[in-house]
């Protein structure tokens, strides 16, 4: 659910932090005071494409947060796992706009996508209204919401998993038959590149110690001179480092009965002595051994030239040359046994076809009988609603010959008649905003107990109603908040006076004569006034207050 937002800097609002509690929440306020900011503010915040128009001459960017806790929305919670975003039962956007045009979102303080908050969003809230998320209209959530209402998931479990065992082989099949032709060709292929590397008998270990050898062998010359030269500056030479400290050592003899610390360092000057002549005798033993051969150079670097060469045509590095010739040997013995593979794989397809097919009815069976039950029950609550008439079909189309799909064969459409002498038609193609407020509120009230979504928000659902049908409204609204927490923007007081929590809207002036949008949470007294207000516009008498008492009373 919504715990809080928070709004800087956007359309004709400064500044406004709200805090949202559970059941059923009302906004209203005057016509133009800016209820619906609120509602564009939010769905910035849950995806919508940024605009621009909406960053106040005044400043340079707009910001909206939005906290939620995800604790009871399984779904959220799943895509932030899956993205790597969750938090705890917390869930934190935020949403820039700036002035430049550039829009940025986080999730729960990591950059994210626009798109990836549109899919977040989606699990989060529903509204209903004119707005950009009419969820309703969309033939996926249609099927989602019958399903829900349906409560079937064994169903949808076993055509999901017939569809993906289904995916797998039919892809393995494709990957094997591909085309006759294209076939021997990557087999003619696959021979003729393995016939060339199992000729050249690249080892996993060669490259490594064949580069390491050419490195010795090409400074053979190099390390034979600083040999000699070394033995030179240690030993051979007539000024050596061994003759000038045997010198020193000499020197500092006859001195050794003077001070006990000159027997210390004749000590050190014998011990390295004792150093340099192991060393010489190191060096010698090595240079000894190190010959040139410019004959056994000349073959590592053939070997070294042949092995980039084959690594450059396979566009690989040469020091994995072993890999890719198994690799390539497994991709051709597949191959070569592909008709083989290619019976029994098409066999397997043929069967988890005909069980596919078997689950796609019992599901298109269970969507038939949930698509008639959930029609009445919306038909039922749309004419409490105030639309006398008005019918849901729910058509439910298999398509059993149809390539199979995760969601099962069928094609699931909301068609409505809002008159008795009126063709149905799609939902997208024949509802007003105001009937399609009302429509969505029924769906909602009718399949409470299955339904997704945690938040719920109302626009205009209350639109060309009054009297007797808008109470309805408020009831449907309060019953709803029952299982969900529901915002709802209203200018009627029946429906008003359902609400839990109430949320006024006004628009004042600043010093510097700046329109601004301010919202404040009614206490019940205020509740009162306000409730007095809409029955009976500026001259509110003790009658209207008393009226408004009485309808919070009998709604409470």
């Amino acid at each position: 659910m919504l715990n809080r937002i928070e709004i800087r800097d956007f359309a004709i609002i400064d500044y406004l932090g709200l805090n949202f509690e559970t059941g059923l929440t009302v906004l209203t306020g005057e016509t133009g005071a800016g209820k619906s900011i609120l509602l564009d503010a939010l769905g910035l915040c849950l995806g919508d494409r940024a605009d621009t128009s909406m960053v106040p001459e005044t400043a340079k960017r707009s910001e909206i947060h939005g906290i939620f806790d995800v604790s009871d929305t399984p779904r959220a919670r799943a895509w932030l796992s899956e993205e790597s975003l969750d938090e705890d039962d917390d869930c934190l956007i935020r949403r820039v706009v700036q002035r430049s045009g550039r829009s940025q979102a986080w999730i729960n303080g990591r950059p994210v996508t626009r798109y990836q908050l549109e899919q977040l969003g989606a699990r989060l809230m529903g509204i209903h209204g004119q707005h950009a998320h009419q969820a309703l209209m969309r033939t996926d959530i249609q099927r989602r919401t019958l399903d829900g209402f349906a409560v079937h998931p064994e169903h949808l479990a076993t055509v999901a998993d017939l569809h993906s065992r289904w995916r797998d082989v039919n892809a393995e099949i494709e990957s094997l038959s591909g085309g006759s032709a294209d076939h021997q060709d990557r087999i003619d292929l696959l021979r003729y590149q393995l016939k060339e590397l199992d000729e050249a008998a690249p080892s996993a270990e060669e490259f490594a110690d064949l580069e390491h050898e050419q490195r010795r062998l090409a400074s053979a010359g190099d390390i034979m001179a600083a040999c000699q030269r070394s033995l030179e500056a240690l030993y051979d030479g007539e000024i050596s480092a061994q003759s000038l400290v045997a010198s020193a050592e000499r020197d500092l003899q006859p001195h050794l009965d003077v001070d006990a610390q000159m027997t210390e360092i004749q000590q050190l000057l014998a011990t390295g002595q004792v150093q340099i002549d192991e060393a010489c005798q190191a060096l010698r033993a090595f240079a000894d051994h190190m010959e040139m051969d410019p004959q056994r150079l000349q073959a590592v670097e053939d070997r070294l030239t042949q092995l980039h060469d084959l690594a450059r045509k396979h566009q690989i590095e040469p020091e994995d040359l072993a890999t890719h010739t198994e690799r390539l040997r497994y991709e051709l013995e597949r191959l070569e046994s592909a008709d083989e593979r290619l019976v029994t794989l098409q066999a397997e397809q043929a069967e988890l076809l005909g069980d596919y097919r078997a689950a796609a009815e019992k599901l298109s069976a269970s969507r038939q009988t949930a698509a008639e039950t959930l029609g009445k029950r919306v038909g039922t609550l749309l004419g409490e609603l105030g639309m006398a008439g008005a019918e849901l079909i729910i058509v439910v189309e298999p398509s059993l010959e149809a390539a199979p799909s995760p969601h099962g064969a069928d094609r699931v459409r909301f068609d409505i008649r809002t008159n008795a002498d009126q063709r149905p038609a799609p939902l997208q193609k024949i509802a007003s905003g105001g009937e399609l407020s009302r429509i969505g509120l029924a769906l909602e009230v009718a399949t409470a107990d299955t339904a997704e979504l945690p938040s719920l928000i109302f626009d205009e659902a209350d639109s060309g109603i009054g009297g007797a049908v808008a109470e309805v409204v408020g009831r449907q609204l309060r019953d709803l908040a029952r299982h969900h927490q529901v915002i709802c923007i209203t200018h009627l007081p029946q429906v008003a006076a359902q609400g839990m929590n109430q949320l006024q809207v006004e628009k004042r002036q600043t010093e510097t004569g700046r329109t601004v949008t301010d919202v404040q949470a009614l206490s019940a007294e205020q509740r009162i006034d306000e409730i007095a207000r809409m029955l009976g516009g500026l001259a509110i008498t003790e009658k209207t207050l008393n009226h408004a008492r009485e309808m919070l009373d009998q709604a409470g």
